[in-house]
């Protein structure tokens, strides 16, 4: 690997954007090469053998792209499908949205009854409670599944009446109630973020996942003298399914021209 080798981040949508976004706001010397598997969206409501199989083929397309570090921008592959991509990855790195965010929530002291939505798979994992209790075992840790949400986004309807009501349908759910602090447990989440703030009046602290892994990734590759010293090329988007949505999404987000390719393995 060489300090140039670009950082592929993966998700099944939209949602990854928000890391991609991120990692090129703290690392903005770095090449990224993103692959949204549009095909196959959302990964939420999938079988576990299939969220493998997808993250398998696109963890081995962005090795061969020679890329120095694999971001799994998606926290059901994260929950699912990490130990499988760590080992078919081998000797490249791979960053997972879960174990960052659990670890910048159990270091705080105020956290004592956290609460995390997610989709069903990510939810039915167990994966956030079992680790962050694993950092604090006197957390007490709330999950419940808002599989709604994710379609409603890639939809771009979140924001009228109806998007509101589900997520105050959501947010008022007994398992939520006195939580102290909100996980965010999909990458796509963060595009609600101002709304879930509203919702509780600043009252209950809410993590995303974006931002806190951007700099996570930035502090991995500063730690291990892997950081890019020049980048003026452009990035690299790929999707398994073209879609005009998600090429208008990844050019609000990089502020410039973007052009999608295609590309499938299945």
């Amino acid at each position: 690997m060489s300090k140039s080798d670009p950082i592929g981040v993966f998700d099944s949508g939209i949602g990854g954007l928000t890391v991609a976004n991120a990692i090129a706001q703290y690392l903005p010397k770095e090449h990224l090469v993103y692959f949204g598997d549009t095909a196959h969206l959302p990964y939420g409501d999938k079988a576990p053998s299939s969220i493998i199989e997808y993250s398998k083929a696109i963890g081995q397309f962005l090795i061969e792209k020679k890329c120095k570090v694999i971001v799994i921008a998606c926290n059901t592959a994260s929950a699912i499908a990490y130990d499988h991509v760590v080992e078919m990855a081998g000797d490249i790195p791979v960053i997972n949205v879960i174990d960052p965010v659990v670890q910048v929530v159990a270091a705080n002291p105020g956290s004592k009854r956290v609460g995390v939505i997610g989709t069903r798979a990510t939810i039915l994992s167990g994966e956030y409670e079992k680790r962050l209790k694993k950092h604090n075992s006197s957390l007490e840790v709330c999950s419940m599944a808002t599989p709604l949400l994710v379609p409603l986004i890639e939809e771009h309807i979140m924001d009228d009446t109806v998007g509101q009501m589900v997520i105050s349908r959501y947010l008022n759910q007994p398992v939520l109630k006195d939580i102290d602090s909100l996980i965010l447990g999909c990458t796509h989440y963060p595009l609600v973020k101002h709304s879930v703030e509203a919702f509780y009046k600043g009252q209950v602290l809410v993590y995303d996942s974006a931002d806190i892994v951007g700099k996570y990734v930035k502090d991995y590759l500063e730690k291990n003298n892997m950081l890019s010293e020049a980048f003026d090329e452009e990035h690299d988007f790929y999707v398994s399914d073209f879609t005009e949505s998600f090429e208008m999404n990844t050019r609000n987000f990089f502020g410039s021209e973007i052009h999608l390719k295609q590309i499938s393995f299945w």
